[in-house]
């Protein structure tokens, strides 16, 4: 990974937590090894980001109880995120500030959805037709994981055509095979994404 000076945030950024979920964190029902610790670097992202007044996106898993990423229903995994349950809410300590947009996603029992891009606001709206209304052309990604949700979301982005940097301080991985998660971000870079971590923000 290439040193990156520090980045100047500008009209045009935004930052997208992905989902910081009790699911996801160690102890819940997908936990991610180290997944907690990813929460106060993201925090001072949040931070920054809501003092600069550029747009907070903070995804999340939004499972019906018959999601088909559920092993009884044919998936690979154990049932997760569950919507409205206390494994579904996002982690307590995590400080989502007033205003930002919660995006939801795998919200259709038949469709597995890894992508952030798809998902979609309160409104309907996916995540990509909201970015593009407000004109956001850089994407600040971190959260869980690096080897799913934030692989394929940063695939999807670069895909669209925006610039895409990855805070790599506050990403953890799943590791289903070992390594994986190293994978994920040797692809990322690959990609065109830009690995940064949440000190290279401004303060």
């Amino acid at each position: 990974m290439q040193a990156v000076q520090a980045v100047d945030l500008k009209e045009g950024d935004a930052l997208l937590v992905v989902d910081i979920q009790n699911c996801f964190l160690p102890g819940g029902s997908l936990g991610v090894a180290g997944g907690d610790e990813v929460v106060p670097p993201l925090n001072r992202a949040i931070m920054t980001f809501t003092r600069k007044r550029l747009p907070v996106f903070i995804s999340r898993d939004w499972h019906p109880a018959n999601h088909c990423s559920f092993v009884e229903h044919g998936g690979p995994w154990p049932p997760h995120c569950v919507q409205n349950t206390e494994e579904a809410a996002f982690a307590a300590n995590l400080q989502i500030p007033e205003g930002a947009v919660i995006i939801s996603k795998a919200t259709d029992p038949d469709v597995e959805e890894y992508s952030d891009m798809t998902g979609r606001d309160p409104e309907g709206n996916t995540f990509d037709g909201v970015l593009r209304k407000i004109g956001v052309r850089r994407i600040f990604i971190g959260g869980l994981a690096t080897d799913y949700c934030v692989l394929y979301t940063v695939r999807n982005a670069l895909e669209l055509g925006y610039e895409v940097y990855v805070l790599v301080d506050g990403i953890r991985a799943v590791d289903v095979n070992p390594g994986d998660g190293e994978k994920a971000i040797k692809e990322m870079e690959e990609r065109g994404a830009i690995m940064i971590t949440t000190e290279n923000l401004p303060l």
